[in-house]
């Protein structure tokens, strides 16, 4: 196991606030972070049902247990909790005491807003970035590591990155989905994710896509918006002065984890992404991410554009 580059940023975070909440993707190493950097702390997971349970039948009563501070994993599995919780944090000023994680869902973000406001500071944990991964290995191939990914397990157990993506698509990305929008017919979403990871850094086009999928394009805006809040990809909206024009222009799309995007196009070893016509799109999603964890490693939010002029110049 490594030290993550963030845990800096987790030590100062607990010295200020009574609840430090890490966010981020699923399988990105947040348990093990917590874990890692919080020893002394009793762990408790919302995924276990027994847990879940218990909490949810007596909010109360689990946090009296706990009310010395702990761990409480997957919090998205039960964010009413929260608003029991600020009562708990109101009653000692004690910082540092509880360690909340969970992969960012709408639920989610409205129970933080609305219960932990001004109780908690917010980090953000992607998958291992260039750095981190260096402390497995001195030297990397660009196209090997678009093929392969960052996530923790891939390097940490050396698994196989078809096996792993297959498993990660269908236990994570689609139950996810399908608990936040209520998929009848998952094909039409497959088909939509495999040619969204075709039009990697690319700008946008709901239209296009909606004709492509066989589906409106108010429900290709709902599916994007799913998948940001899961942090399955982000977007890179147009840099303009005037702030309006920057909502309403179409921004560019990445995956959080350019080896997703490689499994969807069926890409499975270096050598096939350094052929890949869309290998260029590949290797910018791979600069755009780096850069990204550079900054949420840092507990700094990042404020990334592109910039393209009336002659189609361009500049991310």
């Amino acid at each position: 196991m490594i030290t993550r580059a963030i845990t800096d940023e987790l030590f100062a975070a607990a010295a200020e606030y009574p609840v430090l909440t890490i966010l981020g993707p699923r399988q990105s190493g947040k348990t093990t972070l917590a874990r890692m950097t919080f020893p002394n702390k009793p762990y408790y997971s919302f995924e276990a049902p027994d847990t879940r349970m218990a909490a949810e039948s007596d909010p109360r009563g689990f946090l009296h247990q706990v009310e010395g501070g702990a761990i409480l994993d997957e919090i998205q599995r039960l964010p009413s909790l929260l608003s029991f919780l600020q009562g708990v944090v109101d009653a000692s000023a004690e910082k540092g005491r509880f360690i909340v994680t969970g992969s960012h869902q709408p639920r989610l973000h409205e129970a933080i807003s609305q219960s932990m406001a001004g109780r908690t500071a917010m980090l953000t944990l992607w998958p291992f970035s260039l750095p981190e991964l260096r402390m497995y290995r001195g030297d990397w191939d660009a196209f090997e590591l678009i093929a392969t990914g960052f996530y923790p397990r891939l390097h940490e157990e050396g698994l196989d990155a078809r096996r792993f993506f297959s498993g990660y698509v269908q236990t994570y990305v689609e139950r996810d989905v399908r608990a936040l929008i209520q998929l009848r017919d998952l094909a039409p979403f497959q088909q939509f994710l495999t040619l969204l990871a075709g039009r990697v850094g690319q700008m946008v086009n709901y239209t296009a896509l909606s004709n492509d999928v066989g589906v409106s394009a108010s429900t290709i805006r709902n599916w994007l918006s799913v998948l940001k809040a899961s942090y399955v990809l982000f977007e890179l909206p147009p840099f303009f002065q005037n702030v309006r024009k920057r909502v309403l222009k179409s921004p560019k799309v990445y995956f959080t984890d350019p080896g997703l995007a490689a499994y969807f196009l069926g890409i499975h070893s270096k050598e096939q992404a350094a052929r890949d016509p869309l290998r260029g799109g590949l290797y910018e999603n791979l600069v755009i991410v780096e850069i990204m964890k550079g900054a949420f490693n840092r507990g700094i939010r990042p404020e990334l554009y592109f910039y393209r002029d009336s002659n189609g110049n361009e500049v991310d």
